[in-house]
């Protein structure tokens, strides 16, 4: 097991003892010791379990270090499936209740012998909830709410509908006059596929305003706490927005540490701890020293020079760290040596491929979605419309394709709109990995996007065989959406994605990064890799209608936390370029 993996099985395992009622103190050992092992680099760990001395780390003792080695060798621990295998299984799902804590909990069960949520539901129904010293009516209620509630809740949200929430918040923040400065941080500001919550950080003249406005945000359908510092509302969807507001000095400390990720957070802070500092939310002092970093920070008051994250970073001898970065994976490293790529924007694209109209499955016509990539100022779109195996989605027969292919040069030739239409097709890849259509109609177009669409159900190795045997077909321009996933919703099928990037590589195959927000695949975390071994992107929406051209957005997004630059993303180039790399 990872530190990190090893960290979160011994906070579960105080929560346990929490829903035991076990001695304070055991539970505090826990939690500790996952704080201290967080602390510690992955090497040094290893090293320190080899050499036996895990137990000089401030915060594990001798039955803590031997919990540790055992996960961290063998991936299990006895004691905590013993400790799991102790509780009702219904007890752990009650902590998913909004307002209910380990102590609540075992009130519940001690007084109403209330272990799982069917029995939680029947005794607030009954009113017996209510009747409970230290519950009430209100909080019956309350309880009632989160439990019908819990489903919606326990959803993570893809990245564009957090997004959509976000940005008006933002905006509006920044409209008060009590509002210094605000951002969103959180997945959602690193650019991650799906978000669990929004974090927004405000630095506030006046606290009390503020607060007020962002309950009262439409929408909200709960405010699940409020207080000076931090402030926590539900919208009807489920999505949870925490407000925190801090003072102007503390914001950009606030900032990065709220972005994360967990472990970038605690390789900052190694690397701080080396040159004799300590990096919290409060700010950047000295590691040695009186009081806590947060009293420190808060001596330290506004004579930081620290104003931005910049100065941040160059504080610790280091590059910025662009937010999608943040994960850890070497970032760090490469901020150090000045290796940061500059990573591709969206005003980099200059069109996109794999679009589609109500030839097929679309919302809108060929001229509609051509004014839409032109009002977006892209020199260039390409129609990609299904097949005809994909009969679900209306695919188009042969004479159909042939017929569109015949409209697009005619739009092309009116010169109706500055943007030029490719032609293209987004062709089935049969089961056994033949072309829904042959070589012949594939000629005649522009570019050809082979995907899967069906018979998702083959196991890895026929998988791959067949979709490397499409992109060996000469036509074959691109590949569309690597595994079919779709987000919150499917999982991808299976398919040796290292094997097919180096069959890309080899035949001269683009593979796309699908931008729809529900799909976003191929996934940010095989980029970096595909890219320096030479692979090529296309950032394509994979549009259905108008609207759906913006989602290259989210496909930036991506294409960013991939390390990708401008020159590894086809759809970059100029209108010359492309025409001249397509060979038309």
């Amino acid at each position: 097991m990872t530190k990190n993996e090893i960290a979160d099985v011994l906070t579960e395992i105080g929560t346990l003892l929490e829903l035991k009622g076990e001695n304070p103190f055991k539970i505090r050992a826990y939690q500790t010791g996952a704080r201290a092992l967080e602390a510690i680099e992955e090497a040094e760990l290893a090293r320190l379990i080899a050499a036996g001395e895990l137990k000089t780390v401030k915060g594990i003792g001798d039955a803590l270090a031997q919990k540790i080695t055992e996960l961290h060798t063998t991936g299990k621990l006895d004691f905590f499936e013993t400790l799991k295998g102790s509780i009702e299984p219904g007890m752990v799902d009650l902590l998913q209740i909004s307002g209910l804590g380990p102590k609540k909990i075992r009130a519940l069960r001690d007084k109403l012998s209330v272990t799982n949520i069917a029995e939680l539901t029947q005794a607030c129904v009954d009113g017996r909830v209510a009747e409970l010293d230290g519950f009430g009516a209100k909080t019956q209620e309350k309880i009632l709410a989160g439990i019908k509630n819990r489903e919606a809740y326990g959803r993570r949200h893809m990245w564009w509908d957090a997004e959509a929430v976000a940005a008006p918040i933002v905006a509006g923040l920044r409209g008060l006059t009590q509002v210094m400065r605000v951002e969103a941080a959180g997945s959602l500001r690193r650019g991650m596929e799906t978000v669990g919550d929004l974090d927004f950080i405000v630095s506030a003249r006046e606290i009390a305003p503020v607060v007020e406005w962002f309950t009262k945000l439409p929408g909200v359908n709960e405010v699940t706490a409020q207080g000076e510092t931090k402030t926590s509302v539900r919208f009807a969807s489920g999505l949870q927005a925490d407000l925190r507001i801090v003072p102007d000095e503390q914001f950009v400390f606030a900032l990065h540490h709220f972005t994360g990720s967990k472990d970038h957070n605690v390789q900052m802070r190694q690397r701080a701890l080396s040159r004799g500092l300590s990096l919290s939310e409060w700010g950047l002092v000295p590691a040695e020293g009186e009081g806590t970093a947060k009293e420190k920070a808060e001596k330290a008051g506004k004579k930081s020079a620290i104003q931005s994250e910049t100065d941040l970073f160059a504080a610790l001898g280091l590059h910025f760290v662009p937010p999608e970065l943040r994960e850890g994976i070497g970032e760090i490293e490469a901020a150090e040596k000045g290796e940061l790529p500059r990573l591709v924007e969206q005003v980099d694209l200059r069109g996109a491929f794999h679009n589609h109209t109500t030839a097929s499955d679309g919302r809108n016509t060929l001229a509609e979605m051509t004014a839409a990539a032109e009002a977006l100022g892209w020199e260039y779109l390409g129609i990609a419309d299904h097949s005809k195996s994909s009969f679900q989605a209306n695919g188009l027969s042969e004479e159909r394709l042939l017929s569109q292919v015949e409209e697009i040069h005619a739009l092309n030739a009116s010169r109706r709109f500055k943007t030029h239409v490719f032609t293209g097709v987004e062709c089935d890849i049969l089961p056994d990995g033949r072309m829904d259509f042959d070589d012949a109609v594939l000629a005649k177009l522009d570019y050809v996007v082979a995907s899967v669409h069906n018979v998702f159900t083959q196991d890895e190795h026929v998988m791959t065989a067949r979709v490397v045997r499409a992109m060996e077909n000469p036509h074959t321009t691109m590949l569309g959406h690597l595994t079919g996933r779709l987000l919150l919703r499917r999982e991808g099928y299976k398919v040796d994605a290292a094997k097919v990037i180096d069959a890309a590589i080899a035949n001269n195959v683009i593979i796309e990064l699908n931008a729809s927000p529900w799909r976003l695949d191929m996934d940010w975390r095989l980029w970096r890799k595909a890219a320096e071994k030479g692979l090529l992107t296309s950032i394509n929406p994979d549009a259905h209608e108008t609207a759906g051209l913006d989602h290259v957005r989210a496909g930036v997004n991506s294409a960013r936390k991939g390390w990708l630059t401008k020159e590894n993303v086809f759809n970059t180039r100029s209108l010359v370029a492309v025409k001249k790399w397509l060979l038309l």
